[in-house]
Protein backbone atom coordinates (compact mmCIF):
# COMPACT_ATOMS: atom_id res chain seq x y z
CA UNK A 1 0.00 0.00 0.00
CA UNK A 2 1.23 3.51 -0.70
CA UNK A 3 1.88 6.39 1.84
CA UNK A 4 -0.36 8.30 0.05
CA UNK A 5 -3.75 5.65 -0.59
CA UNK A 6 -6.42 7.30 0.63
CA UNK A 7 -8.45 4.26 1.53
CA UNK A 8 -7.32 4.41 5.09
CA UNK A 9 -8.10 7.48 5.47
CA UNK A 10 -11.73 7.93 3.92
CA UNK A 11 -12.02 4.82 6.05
CA UNK A 12 -11.24 6.36 9.14
CA UNK A 13 -13.12 9.34 8.38
CA UNK A 14 -16.37 8.15 7.79
CA UNK A 15 -16.13 5.91 11.54
CA UNK A 16 -15.02 9.08 12.94
CA UNK A 17 -17.85 11.26 11.47
CA UNK A 18 -20.15 9.05 12.43
CA UNK A 19 -18.97 8.25 16.01
CA UNK A 20 -19.05 12.74 15.81
CA UNK A 21 -22.89 12.80 14.38
CA UNK A 22 -23.86 10.12 17.11
CA UNK A 23 -21.73 11.56 20.04
CA UNK A 24 -23.59 15.20 19.62
CA UNK A 25 -26.72 13.78 19.42
CA UNK A 26 -26.48 11.93 22.47
CA UNK A 27 -24.71 15.34 23.80
CA UNK A 28 -28.13 16.79 23.08
CA UNK A 29 -30.33 14.21 24.64
CA UNK A 30 -28.06 13.98 27.85
CA UNK A 31 -26.55 17.38 28.37
CA UNK A 32 -28.32 20.75 28.84
CA UNK A 33 -25.16 22.76 27.35
CA UNK A 34 -23.68 20.27 25.16
CA UNK A 35 -20.22 21.81 23.93
CA UNK A 36 -18.61 20.99 19.99
CA UNK A 37 -15.16 22.70 19.92
CA UNK A 38 -13.15 22.57 16.69
CA UNK A 39 -9.98 23.85 16.65
CA UNK A 40 -7.03 23.48 14.09
CA UNK A 41 -3.50 23.97 13.52
CA UNK A 42 -0.40 24.13 10.81
CA UNK A 43 3.15 24.00 11.42
CA UNK A 44 6.36 24.32 8.93
CA UNK A 45 9.71 23.93 10.05
CA UNK A 46 12.96 24.30 7.53
CA UNK A 47 15.96 23.44 9.06
CA UNK A 48 19.38 24.07 7.26
CA UNK A 49 22.98 22.00 8.28
CA UNK A 50 25.99 22.83 7.52
CA UNK A 51 28.72 20.81 6.45
CA UNK A 52 30.63 19.22 9.50
CA UNK A 53 33.82 17.20 10.04
CA UNK A 54 32.91 13.31 8.98
CA UNK A 55 36.38 11.51 8.65
CA UNK A 56 34.19 8.30 7.88
CA UNK A 57 30.42 7.43 7.32
CA UNK A 58 28.60 4.17 8.14
CA UNK A 59 25.50 2.56 6.62
CA UNK A 60 23.84 4.70 9.46
CA UNK A 61 25.67 7.87 9.82
CA UNK A 62 24.76 11.51 9.62
CA UNK A 63 25.39 13.18 6.09
CA UNK A 64 28.54 15.37 6.82
CA UNK A 65 27.75 17.50 3.48
CA UNK A 66 25.29 20.16 3.44
CA UNK A 67 21.94 19.73 3.81
CA UNK A 68 18.56 20.84 4.24
CA UNK A 69 14.97 19.10 6.13
CA UNK A 70 12.07 20.58 6.21
CA UNK A 71 8.54 19.31 7.70
CA UNK A 72 4.31 20.13 7.53
CA UNK A 73 1.64 18.80 9.67
CA UNK A 74 -1.98 20.42 9.80
CA UNK A 75 -4.11 18.66 12.61
CA UNK A 76 -7.66 19.06 13.19
CA UNK A 77 -9.15 19.17 16.60
CA UNK A 78 -12.48 18.13 17.18
CA UNK A 79 -14.13 17.44 20.81
CA UNK A 80 -17.49 17.12 21.51
CA UNK A 81 -19.13 16.80 25.46
CA UNK A 82 -21.05 13.75 24.74
CA UNK A 83 -22.61 13.79 28.68
CA UNK A 84 -21.72 15.10 32.12
CA UNK A 85 -18.35 13.92 32.32
CA UNK A 86 -18.04 12.20 29.02
CA UNK A 87 -15.53 14.16 26.30
CA UNK A 88 -14.99 12.17 22.91
CA UNK A 89 -12.05 13.90 20.81
CA UNK A 90 -10.56 13.14 17.26
CA UNK A 91 -7.39 14.23 15.73
CA UNK A 92 -7.13 13.94 11.70
CA UNK A 93 -3.91 14.54 10.86
CA UNK A 94 -1.74 14.91 7.41
CA UNK A 95 1.97 15.17 7.25
CA UNK A 96 4.57 15.56 5.02
CA UNK A 97 8.25 16.34 5.31
CA UNK A 98 12.31 15.34 4.13
CA UNK A 99 14.46 14.76 7.10
CA UNK A 100 18.29 15.17 7.06
CA UNK A 101 20.10 11.34 6.41
CA UNK A 102 16.54 9.74 6.45
CA UNK A 103 16.09 10.46 10.14
CA UNK A 104 19.06 8.50 10.90
CA UNK A 105 22.81 9.53 12.39
CA UNK A 106 22.00 10.94 15.84
CA UNK A 107 19.65 10.40 19.09
CA UNK A 108 18.56 13.83 19.61
CA UNK A 109 16.69 14.35 15.93
CA UNK A 110 16.30 18.31 15.89
CA UNK A 111 12.69 18.17 14.72
CA UNK A 112 9.89 16.71 16.89
CA UNK A 113 7.85 17.30 14.07
CA UNK A 114 9.29 14.53 11.71
CA UNK A 115 8.08 11.20 12.21
CA UNK A 116 9.63 7.78 10.77
CA UNK A 117 7.27 7.86 8.04
CA UNK A 118 7.96 11.19 7.07
CA UNK A 119 7.59 11.46 3.04
CA UNK A 120 7.59 14.11 0.59
CA UNK A 121 3.91 13.27 -0.48
CA UNK A 122 1.29 14.78 1.84
CA UNK A 123 -0.19 12.01 4.09
CA UNK A 124 -3.29 11.65 5.86
CA UNK A 125 -4.01 9.24 8.52
CA UNK A 126 -6.02 9.54 11.98
CA UNK A 127 -3.48 10.52 14.62
CA UNK A 128 -6.01 10.13 17.70
CA UNK A 129 -9.48 9.22 18.41
CA UNK A 130 -9.82 8.39 22.09
CA UNK A 131 -12.68 9.30 24.94
CA UNK A 132 -12.60 11.33 28.32
CA UNK A 133 -14.15 9.87 31.34
CA UNK A 134 -14.28 12.22 34.37
CA UNK A 135 -15.44 10.94 37.72
CA UNK A 136 -15.98 14.41 40.49
CA UNK A 137 -15.04 13.10 43.99
CA UNK A 138 -14.42 16.45 45.66
CA UNK A 139 -13.22 20.02 46.22
CA UNK A 140 -14.06 23.11 44.14
CA UNK A 141 -15.10 22.70 40.76
CA UNK A 142 -12.40 24.17 38.34
CA UNK A 143 -13.47 25.70 34.77
CA UNK A 144 -11.32 24.29 31.86
CA UNK A 145 -11.26 26.46 28.84
CA UNK A 146 -11.99 25.76 25.03
CA UNK A 147 -8.65 24.34 23.87
CA UNK A 148 -6.87 21.53 21.48
CA UNK A 149 -8.10 18.78 22.67
CA UNK A 150 -9.87 20.03 25.55
CA UNK A 151 -13.89 21.19 25.71
CA UNK A 152 -15.31 24.10 27.58
CA UNK A 153 -16.36 22.50 31.17
CA UNK A 154 -15.58 22.20 34.42
CA UNK A 155 -13.76 19.55 36.51
CA UNK A 156 -13.73 19.13 40.48
CA UNK A 157 -10.21 19.83 42.07
CA UNK A 158 -10.42 15.59 43.41
CA UNK A 159 -11.68 13.57 40.20
CA UNK A 160 -11.31 9.93 38.58
CA UNK A 161 -9.87 10.43 34.73
CA UNK A 162 -10.15 7.49 32.27
CA UNK A 163 -8.61 7.50 28.94
CA UNK A 164 -8.74 5.14 26.40
CA UNK A 165 -8.70 5.09 22.62
CA UNK A 166 -6.07 6.24 19.65
CA UNK A 167 -3.75 8.94 21.81
CA UNK A 168 -0.37 9.84 22.40
CA UNK A 169 1.40 8.64 25.63
CA UNK A 170 2.66 11.95 26.19
CA UNK A 171 -1.01 13.31 26.24
CA UNK A 172 -1.69 11.56 29.82
CA UNK A 173 2.25 11.20 30.92
CA UNK A 174 5.29 13.78 31.66
CA UNK A 175 2.76 16.58 30.89
CA UNK A 176 5.48 19.00 31.37
CA UNK A 177 4.50 22.66 30.88
CA UNK A 178 7.60 24.00 29.21
CA UNK A 179 9.32 21.39 27.30
CA UNK A 180 6.89 19.10 25.28
CA UNK A 181 5.32 20.58 22.61
CA UNK A 182 7.72 20.50 19.09
CA UNK A 183 5.05 23.18 17.60
CA UNK A 184 5.69 26.16 19.87
CA UNK A 185 8.63 25.29 22.51
CA UNK A 186 11.95 23.37 22.17
CA UNK A 187 11.91 21.04 19.07
CA UNK A 188 14.69 18.48 19.69
CA UNK A 189 13.16 15.28 20.16
CA UNK A 190 15.37 15.01 23.79
CA UNK A 191 12.61 18.16 24.36
CA UNK A 192 9.89 16.10 23.87
CA UNK A 193 9.65 13.57 26.96
CA UNK A 194 12.84 12.04 28.70
CA UNK A 195 14.69 10.46 25.98
CA UNK A 196 15.20 7.17 28.37
CA UNK A 197 12.15 6.41 27.84
CA UNK A 198 11.40 3.85 24.41
CA UNK A 199 7.50 5.01 25.26
CA UNK A 200 4.77 3.11 23.54
CA UNK A 201 3.71 4.24 20.19
CA UNK A 202 3.92 3.64 16.61
CA UNK A 203 6.33 5.36 13.78
CA UNK A 204 3.87 8.43 13.98
CA UNK A 205 4.30 8.77 17.98
CA UNK A 206 0.56 7.40 18.63
CA UNK A 207 -0.59 4.32 19.96
CA UNK A 208 -3.69 2.48 20.98
CA UNK A 209 -4.71 2.30 25.08
CA UNK A 210 -5.81 3.09 28.38
CA UNK A 211 -4.89 4.94 31.28
CA UNK A 212 -6.79 5.99 34.71
CA UNK A 213 -5.73 9.03 36.86
CA UNK A 214 -6.37 10.18 40.21
CA UNK A 215 -6.06 13.73 40.55
CA UNK A 216 -6.44 15.77 43.72
CA UNK A 217 -4.67 19.61 44.66
CA UNK A 218 -2.03 17.55 46.50
CA UNK A 219 -0.96 14.46 44.52
CA UNK A 220 -1.86 12.76 40.93
CA UNK A 221 -1.44 8.87 40.57
CA UNK A 222 -1.60 8.04 36.64
CA UNK A 223 -1.15 4.24 35.34
CA UNK A 224 -1.91 2.81 31.83
CA UNK A 225 -1.21 -0.19 29.54
CA UNK A 226 -0.32 0.30 25.94
CA UNK A 227 0.00 -0.94 22.46
CA UNK A 228 3.67 -1.31 20.66
CA UNK A 229 4.18 -1.59 17.05
CA UNK A 230 4.28 -5.24 15.77
CA UNK A 231 7.91 -4.63 15.02
CA UNK A 232 10.69 -2.02 15.93
CA UNK A 233 9.77 1.45 15.06
CA UNK A 234 6.76 0.24 12.84
CA UNK A 235 3.56 1.66 12.02
CA UNK A 236 1.45 -1.13 12.51
CA UNK A 237 0.33 -1.73 16.20
CA UNK A 238 0.28 -4.99 18.00
CA UNK A 239 -3.41 -6.25 18.62
CA UNK A 240 -2.04 -8.12 21.61
CA UNK A 241 -1.74 -5.30 24.31
CA UNK A 242 -2.02 -8.49 26.53
CA UNK A 243 1.30 -10.31 25.82
CA UNK A 244 3.08 -7.48 23.95
CA UNK A 245 2.63 -3.95 25.87
CA UNK A 246 4.18 -0.30 27.59
CA UNK A 247 3.09 -0.07 30.88
CA UNK A 248 3.80 3.43 32.81
CA UNK A 249 3.18 4.60 36.33
CA UNK A 250 3.37 7.84 37.33
CA UNK A 251 3.19 10.09 40.14
CA UNK A 252 3.13 13.69 40.28
CA UNK A 253 3.54 16.12 43.65
CA UNK A 254 2.94 19.58 43.28
CA UNK A 255 5.02 22.25 45.71
CA UNK A 256 5.55 25.60 46.35
CA UNK A 257 8.82 27.25 47.07
CA UNK A 258 9.53 30.87 47.87
CA UNK A 259 6.20 31.95 46.31
CA UNK A 260 6.85 30.07 43.27
CA UNK A 261 4.42 26.53 42.19
CA UNK A 262 6.19 23.60 40.50
CA UNK A 263 5.49 19.87 40.05
CA UNK A 264 7.63 16.63 40.94
CA UNK A 265 7.27 13.60 38.83
CA UNK A 266 8.49 10.28 38.82
CA UNK A 267 7.69 7.77 36.21
CA UNK A 268 8.61 3.82 36.05
CA UNK A 269 8.33 2.00 32.67
CA UNK A 270 8.15 -1.37 31.36
CA UNK A 271 8.19 -3.05 27.68
CA UNK A 272 6.92 -6.26 26.68
CA UNK A 273 7.63 -7.62 22.97
CA UNK A 274 9.58 -9.57 20.80
CA UNK A 275 13.42 -7.67 21.05
CA UNK A 276 16.76 -8.48 20.18
CA UNK A 277 19.47 -8.34 22.98
CA UNK A 278 22.81 -6.38 22.36
CA UNK A 279 24.50 -9.58 24.56
CA UNK A 280 22.99 -11.96 22.17
CA UNK A 281 23.83 -10.51 19.00
CA UNK A 282 26.89 -9.45 19.80
CA UNK A 283 27.36 -13.56 21.57
CA UNK A 284 26.62 -15.14 18.06
CA UNK A 285 29.77 -14.27 16.74
CA UNK A 286 30.42 -11.92 13.07
CA UNK A 287 28.93 -7.87 12.72
CA UNK A 288 26.15 -8.75 15.27
CA UNK A 289 22.81 -7.99 14.09
CA UNK A 290 19.81 -7.86 16.64
CA UNK A 291 17.30 -9.02 14.61
CA UNK A 292 18.39 -11.66 14.48
CA UNK A 293 18.18 -12.61 18.20
CA UNK A 294 14.50 -11.42 19.06
CA UNK A 295 12.83 -13.12 21.55
CA UNK A 296 10.47 -12.45 23.61
CA UNK A 297 11.81 -9.90 26.79
CA UNK A 298 11.48 -7.01 28.36
CA UNK A 299 12.77 -3.54 28.84
CA UNK A 300 11.89 -1.19 31.69
CA UNK A 301 13.22 1.98 33.17
CA UNK A 302 12.80 5.07 35.48
CA UNK A 303 12.57 8.82 35.39
CA UNK A 304 12.48 11.54 37.34
CA UNK A 305 11.80 15.28 37.03
CA UNK A 306 10.63 18.72 37.92
CA UNK A 307 9.57 21.71 36.66
CA UNK A 308 9.14 25.00 38.40
CA UNK A 309 8.18 28.55 37.35
CA UNK A 310 11.07 30.66 38.43
CA UNK A 311 9.49 34.43 38.12
CA UNK A 312 6.49 35.56 36.51
CA UNK A 313 6.33 34.66 33.06
CA UNK A 314 9.41 32.54 33.36
CA UNK A 315 9.82 28.50 33.80
CA UNK A 316 12.28 25.68 34.30
CA UNK A 317 12.68 21.89 34.25
CA UNK A 318 14.50 19.26 34.51
CA UNK A 319 14.29 15.38 33.30
CA UNK A 320 16.43 12.42 33.84
CA UNK A 321 15.73 9.08 33.09
CA UNK A 322 17.47 5.32 32.55
CA UNK A 323 16.85 1.84 30.87
CA UNK A 324 18.22 -1.16 31.24
CA UNK A 325 19.70 -0.83 27.83
CA UNK A 326 20.01 -4.45 27.02
CA UNK A 327 17.61 -4.34 24.05
CA UNK A 328 17.11 -2.57 21.13
CA UNK A 329 15.25 0.44 20.38
CA UNK A 330 11.64 -0.29 19.97
CA UNK A 331 9.53 2.75 19.69
CA UNK A 332 11.18 5.98 20.49
CA UNK A 333 15.25 6.51 19.98
CA UNK A 334 18.40 5.59 20.64
CA UNK A 335 19.33 6.83 23.98
CA UNK A 336 19.79 4.87 27.31
CA UNK A 337 20.40 7.28 29.57
CA UNK A 338 19.41 11.10 29.58
CA UNK A 339 19.59 14.28 31.07
CA UNK A 340 17.54 17.48 29.90
CA UNK A 341 17.47 21.11 31.49
CA UNK A 342 16.12 24.38 30.50
CA UNK A 343 14.60 27.60 30.77
CA UNK A 344 11.41 29.45 29.21
CA UNK A 345 10.34 32.97 28.75
CA UNK A 346 7.45 34.27 27.66
CA UNK A 347 7.20 37.69 26.42
CA UNK A 348 5.61 39.30 28.94
CA UNK A 349 8.46 39.88 30.78
CA UNK A 350 9.77 42.69 27.50
CA UNK A 351 6.65 43.72 26.27
CA UNK A 352 5.82 41.21 23.83
CA UNK A 353 2.84 39.13 25.35
CA UNK A 354 2.23 36.66 22.90
CA UNK A 355 6.24 35.96 22.19
CA UNK A 356 8.21 33.31 24.07
CA UNK A 357 11.91 32.46 24.34
CA UNK A 358 13.71 29.03 25.60
CA UNK A 359 17.10 27.65 26.00
CA UNK A 360 17.67 24.34 26.89
CA UNK A 361 20.47 21.74 27.02
CA UNK A 362 20.64 17.70 26.38
CA UNK A 363 22.94 14.81 27.42
CA UNK A 364 22.23 11.45 26.28
CA UNK A 365 24.21 8.23 26.89
CA UNK A 366 24.03 4.62 26.28
CA UNK A 367 24.71 1.28 28.46
CA UNK A 368 27.78 -0.54 28.07
CA UNK A 369 26.00 -3.34 25.97
CA UNK A 370 24.75 -0.58 23.46
CA UNK A 371 27.96 1.18 22.66
CA UNK A 372 29.82 -2.21 22.28
CA UNK A 373 27.07 -3.22 19.92
CA UNK A 374 27.83 -0.38 17.60
CA UNK A 375 31.43 -0.16 17.96
CA UNK A 376 30.95 -4.05 16.56
CA UNK A 377 29.59 -2.76 13.48
CA UNK A 378 26.67 -3.28 14.75
CA UNK A 379 23.32 -1.43 13.12
CA UNK A 380 20.94 0.16 15.00
CA UNK A 381 17.13 1.41 13.76
CA UNK A 382 19.03 5.38 13.41
CA UNK A 383 22.52 4.86 14.27
CA UNK A 384 25.37 2.72 13.03
CA UNK A 385 28.79 4.64 11.81
CA UNK A 386 30.12 1.11 10.94
CA UNK A 387 32.56 1.77 14.17
CA UNK A 388 32.34 4.01 17.48
CA UNK A 389 34.90 6.25 19.05
CA UNK A 390 32.21 6.46 21.76
CA UNK A 391 31.13 9.92 23.72
CA UNK A 392 28.06 11.60 25.03
CA UNK A 393 25.98 13.00 22.90
CA UNK A 394 25.98 17.05 23.66
CA UNK A 395 22.84 19.16 22.56
CA UNK A 396 22.63 22.86 22.83
CA UNK A 397 18.92 24.18 21.94
CA UNK A 398 17.54 28.07 21.42
CA UNK A 399 14.56 29.56 19.70
CA UNK A 400 12.88 32.46 19.66
CA UNK A 401 9.47 32.71 18.61
CA UNK A 402 7.19 35.87 17.90
CA UNK A 403 4.04 36.28 17.88
CA UNK A 404 3.13 38.01 13.60
CA UNK A 405 -0.57 38.69 14.12
CA UNK A 406 -3.73 37.17 15.76
CA UNK A 407 -2.62 33.25 16.60
CA UNK A 408 0.13 33.41 14.10
CA UNK A 409 3.82 33.00 15.34
CA UNK A 410 7.71 33.02 13.50
CA UNK A 411 10.31 30.92 15.46
CA UNK A 412 14.37 31.19 14.66
CA UNK A 413 15.96 28.05 16.33
CA UNK A 414 19.43 27.32 16.59
CA UNK A 415 20.88 23.28 17.97
CA UNK A 416 24.15 22.24 18.38
CA UNK A 417 24.83 18.41 18.21
CA UNK A 418 27.98 17.56 19.97
CA UNK A 419 29.05 13.76 19.10
CA UNK A 420 26.32 13.05 16.85
CA UNK A 421 24.75 9.81 17.18
CA UNK A 422 27.70 9.05 20.10
CA UNK A 423 31.15 9.37 18.11
CA UNK A 424 33.50 11.42 19.04
CA UNK A 425 35.31 11.48 15.47
CA UNK A 426 32.46 13.43 14.09
CA UNK A 427 30.69 16.92 14.28
CA UNK A 428 30.16 19.27 15.70
CA UNK A 429 26.69 19.70 13.79
CA UNK A 430 24.86 23.14 13.61
CA UNK A 431 21.36 23.34 12.56
CA UNK A 432 19.57 26.21 11.91
CA UNK A 433 15.77 26.69 11.58
CA UNK A 434 12.57 28.61 11.12
CA UNK A 435 9.22 28.01 12.18
CA UNK A 436 5.67 28.92 11.36
CA UNK A 437 3.01 27.93 13.36
CA UNK A 438 -0.99 29.02 13.21
CA UNK A 439 -3.80 28.26 15.11
CA UNK A 440 -7.89 28.29 14.09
Amino acid sequence: MKPTDPRPFARSAAVLLAALCASQALAQATDPEPALDVHVQATYLRQMKPSFESPYAGPKSLGGARAGSYSFTGTAFLGVRAAPGLELYANPEVTQGVPFSQLQGVAGFTNGELARTSGPEPTPYLARFFLRKTWNLDGESQAQASDQNQVRTSYSAERLVLTAGVLSVLDVFDTVDYSRDARTQFMNWSSLTYGAWDYPADARGYTRGIALEYVTPRIALRAGRFALPRQSNGLRLDGQIWRHFGDAGELALPFTVAGCKGMLRALAFRNRAVMGSFEDALAAGGTPDVSRVRRLQSKSGLGVGAQVELAPAVGGYVRAAINDGRTETYAFTEIDRSLAAGVLAKGERWSRAGDSAGVAVYVNALAAAHRNYLAAGGQGFFLGDGRLNYARERILEMFYSAQLRGEVWLSGGYQRIVNPGYNADRGPANFYGLRLHANF
